[in-house]
């Protein structure tokens, strides 16, 4: 990914270190026992007559602060982080794992660092040479930044899949499905190549929402269905010549082997009458796609 991908107003990942919660759930049962206390001792107080409101509007006090701090906790799986913000200000992300505690009055963005499939739907675009095909593709993500996944795109899932599509059909205009030129690199032929291609592609336009691509591969590539049977036909023809021109190569290699082997050993000498009809009958049998049935010559090539 070059450096020019990524906007100069973008937002930036700062990596914060939280305060591990077991310290601040000690504190915390503490302040909750005292409140408890107070309020009884508080009660106990006014029974007998004397004055026990302060103590019950203490316990009561540290009962709320014990139940403002204990909102503060928050736990991280492995490839896990947590974006920490103060009434709209971006403090950082925590990205260690674990059980922590922060200020109670910081928002917290959960975002999963993981690696995450996104299979494609079935798209139908058209080629560089303009016959519609359908194309579809997975894409293997994680998020690299989370300041920017959360900041810069409204919703970085539904981003990554929008910009997707669009560099898949982007992509396949670019590419004939088949039957390029000589070298030319297709989407039937050149796989690693298209792959190549999809992966930096979307690399370049998911840069904005923080997220790096791993793997980008085409699942699934076929002529859409209004010109299938064409196309397959087409094919088939195209099949069909190749074939033939592999027989008639091979045929006439035969032939001249067979000429130049009864000239060599002197079995026969022909003259060049003979020879046409020698090659005319043996391409026949070679080339021919039926049985051929042999003929009892019982004259002469001349009556």
């Amino acid at each position: 990914m070059t450096s020019n991908s990524i906007p100069q107003d973008s937002n930036r990942e700062q990596r914060v270190s939280a305060l591990s919660g077991w310290l601040p759930l000690f504190v915390n049962l503490a302040l909750l026992v005292v409140a408890v206390w107070l309020v009884v001792a508080g009660i106990a107080t006014a029974k007998h007559g004397g004055d026990g409101v302060w103590q019950i509007l203490g316990g009561v006090g540290l009962f709320l602060v014990s139940c403002l701090g204990a909102t503060g906790f928050f736990t991280l799986q492995p490839n896990q982080a947590t974006v920490l913000i103060l009434f709209g200000s971006y403090q950082g992300t925590v990205r260690d794992s674990g059980f922590f505690w922060t200020n109670p009055f910081n928002s917290r963005l959960r975002v999963s660092l993981r690696a995450r499939n996104l299979n494609g739907e079935k798209l139908k675009v058209n080629d560089k040479r303009g016959n519609p095909i359908e194309i579809a593709a997975v894409v293997v993500w994680r998020v690299r930044d989370t300041a920017q996944a959360r900041f810069d795109v409204d919703n970085y899932d539904s981003y990554v899949r929008v910009q997707s599509e669009s560099a898949l059909r982007h992509v396949a205009s670019s590419y004939a499905y088949d039957d390029g030129e000589p070298n030319e690199v297709t989407l039937r032929s050149g796989g690693e190549v298209v792959a190549a291609a999809l992966t930096v592609e979307l690399q370049e336009r998911l840069a904005r929402a923080g997220v790096e691509v791993q793997e980008a591969r085409l699942t699934h590539l076929a002529y859409a269905p209004e010109i299938a049977q064409t196309m397959l036909r087409r094919q088939q023809a195209e099949a069909v010549i190749a074939a033939r021109q592999k027989i008639v190569h091979g045929a006439v290699s035969m032939v001249e082997m067979a000429l130049n082997e009864l000239s060599a050993k002197k079995v026969v000498v022909l003259d060049e009458e003979r020879k046409a009809a020698m090659v005319s009958n043996l391409l026949v049998v070679l080339c021919g796609e039926s049985e051929t049935k042999p003929v009892i010559n019982t004259g002469t090539l001349y009556n």
